[in-house]
């Protein structure tokens, strides 16, 4: 909460995951593995004027047609099946509502049974969608705390999740505007080489005695 505080009090309130509707931001965690939101904008964008940009209709598409589609997130090929994938998941469950319906850790199991759909990606859309208390981890959340010496760097993904669970309360708006200040702050400050002069959490960071 302390590094929370620091970048609240440097950075104000910071908006997080711009979307419609649950399911675009579901499509949207798919569509950002391994390529900048920018992209992920266009891809969404061309999603939307072709009206298919809901359950129904990516269904409908080939995945030649919806790779297409997506053509500007990169990956399109990969990514397309990896949409359907997750389309089909949901389809057979009874959509996202079904999901949030679920215990958490149940519904996290689910998303990850998708082939295609990682921790991160996963996590985003129970968070970001789904408006449960899952913390993403992602780098610029790793860097952070290893520079804070609150990591190793050697941990997995579920260790600082369950890390970051256990030490903040269980409120899905504080993961959110947490998990927006860390991007904030690894683009303003923490990136990797550092610009340690002036960062808000200079006073309580060890690795700047590094740099």
């Amino acid at each position: 909460m302390q590094l929370y505080r620091g970048m609240l009090a440097a950075y104000g309130e910071q908006p997080w995951w711009p979307a419609d509707t649950a399911f675009e931001i579901a499509v949207g965690a798919v569509l950002t593995q391994n390529t900048n939101w920018s992209n992920v904008e266009k891809a969404l964008a061309r999603l939307k004027q072709a009206d298919s940009l809901d359950l129904q209709g990516l269904l409908a598409l080939s995945p030649a047609q919806l790779a297409e589609l997506i053509r500007p997130a990169g990956y399109y090929n990969i990514k397309s099946q990896r949409l359907l994938n997750l389309c089909r998941y949901l389809r057979d469950i009874g959509g996202l509502e079904a999901l949030r319906k679920m215990p958490v850790e149940q519904a996290r199991a689910g998303l990850l049974s998708v082939n295609g759909v990682g921790f991160e990606t996963a996590d985003d859309i129970l968070l970001y969608a789904l408006d449960l208390p899952v913390f993403v981890i992602d780098t610029y959340t790793r860097r952070l705390l290893s520079r804070h010496a609150l990591a190793s760097g050697k941990e997995s993904y579920d260790q600082l999740r369950h890390g970051f669970e256990r030490a903040l309360p269980a409120e899905p708006d504080l993961y959110r505007q947490f998990h927006a200040l860390i991007v904030t702050h690894a683009k303003q400050a923490c990136r990797k080489s550092p610009l340690c002069e002036g960062c808000c959490l200079r006073v309580s960071c060890p690795a700047q005695f590094d740099q």
